[in-house]
């Protein structure tokens, strides 16, 4: 058999590593799978089309993660929407009538999910129109905001997806709404959670806390000091210029109860400097904190995107999380972190039915209104089902079985 899989951007490596970590266990002799017909060795396929291309926002993923080098590297790089999407179509079908596979796994709502899906759903390995079987993982999360890119991707890659792989109860019942068969539903947990639970231990054991200037002056083994982490991307967010002054605002006032560290998305940095917002951001240390604050009491942060190391343990320790990310708001809740999200709406409900997570909106007082409140809640989270580090050995599962 033979599987390939696309990665694009970064929150796709963390939810493909944990697959191919578990391909390679299957092919070892892994008794995980005892209870699988035989199929002998999965020989594997990985394809990264290059739509985050630059260091930090993909090589050193890989690196962090344990996955290996690509197999093929499409480099389509930025652009717009439709111009991105198209050269991920042309790009990836030649990649695949030469390797076709018999699966091709897609992750996530990012364009090289849907352009990839798409150049699956239409091939033709030959004239009996064979074709590969498309796995969606992440499937039937729905923000119901069509004016959110992901919202289009999520919803065209479920309807010609073949496997559906479901993280929590509400993609279920999307799905079954939207007409899709249930033989096609898979429940099977959250690789995103696969990945974090794996690699907490080792993201505990970086310099990060030193780098930032959070370890406590005297010295104390442990001793960290209170911050809160901000990551901010969505075009909704950083791309209007009045939505974006109300958020660093919101930061601005926030910032004068818990310092703020602020890893700055490429996307939010080119808007920071094309709306010359650079004086609402007043402290940039860029991993040099040291405990300075301007005169009117703001303690920000701003530096270079984080490697997922880095990154997983500033969040396990953080006091409080403000984010407009998706797999963030599961990653907090995973590891009981209070996490304002900065948005309207969420695809991921059970982030705020069993977890740790809110919805403030986009408003200043909002969104200092919704930060106060989770800095003075105490956490009582239940762990979503399955999001127990084995929904991987239960997506191949449940692929394998197709070929019975």
């Amino acid at each position: 058999m033979k599987i390939l899989s696309v990665v694009g951007a970064r929150p796709n490596f963390m939810k493909i590593a944990p697959i191919i970590s578990t391909i390679k266990s299957y092919n070892a002799g892994s008794s995980l799978f005892s209870s699988t017909p035989d199929k002998g060795t999965i020989d594997h396929f990985l394809v990264h089309t290059g739509q985050h291309y630059d260091q930090i926002m993909s090589e050193s993923f890989f690196q962090d993660l344990g996955i290996s080098k690509p197999d093929a590297s499409l480099g389509v790089g930025s652009g717009t929407h439709a111009a991105q999407t198209s050269e991920i179509l042309r790009r990836f079908e030649p990649i695949l009538l030469n390797e076709r596979p018999d699966v091709v796994i897609v992750v996530g709502d990012v364009n090289s999910t849907l352009g990839c899906a798409l150049v699956a759903a239409k091939i033709s390995y030959d004239s009996s129109g064979k074709r590969p079987l498309i796995a969606h993982v992440e499937a039937g999360l729905r923000s119901f905001d069509r004016t959110m890119p992901e919202e289009v991707n999520r919803v065209v890659t479920d309807h010609i997806s073949d496997l559906l792989f479901v993280t929590e109860q509400s993609g279920i019942d999307n799905l079954k709404k939207e007409g899709i068969p249930e033989d096609k539903i898979f429940f099977v947990g959250n690789t995103m959670i696969d990945t974090l639970l794996a690699t907490r231990e080792r993201a505990m054991q970086t310099s990060v806390f030193r780098r930032f200037g959070l370890v406590q002056p005297d010295g104390e083994c442990g001793a960290i000091l209170p911050y809160g982490l901000v990551t901010l991307h969505r075009p909704a967010n950083v791309d209007n210029k009045e939505t974006f002054q109300e958020i660093l605002k919101a930061l601005e006032i926030i910032s004068k109860r818990i310092r703020i560290i602020f890893p700055v998305h490429p996307r939010t940095g080119k808007q920071i400097a094309a709306f010359q917002l650079s004086n609402s951001l007043p402290l940039d240390c860029n991993g040099q904190e040291n405990g300075n604050q301007r005169e009117n009491g703001s303690r920000i942060c701003i530096t270079d995107p984080l490697g997922y190391l880095d990154f997983i343990c500033l969040m396990s320790n953080a006091k409080i999380v403000l984010t407009d990310s998706g797999g963030i708001q599961e990653e907090t809740t995973c590891l009981n972190v209070p996490c304002v999200t900065i948005r309207q709406n969420t695809e991921r409900p059970v982030t705020i039915t069993k977890g740790t997570n809110i919805l403030s909106g986009l408003e200043t007082s909002a969104i200092v209104e919704a930060a106060e409140y989770q800095l003075g809640r105490k956490m009582e989270n239940q762990m979503p089902e399955f999001w127990d580090g084995n929904a991987a050995v239960r997506i191949l599962d449940a692929i394998l079985k197709q070929f019975v």
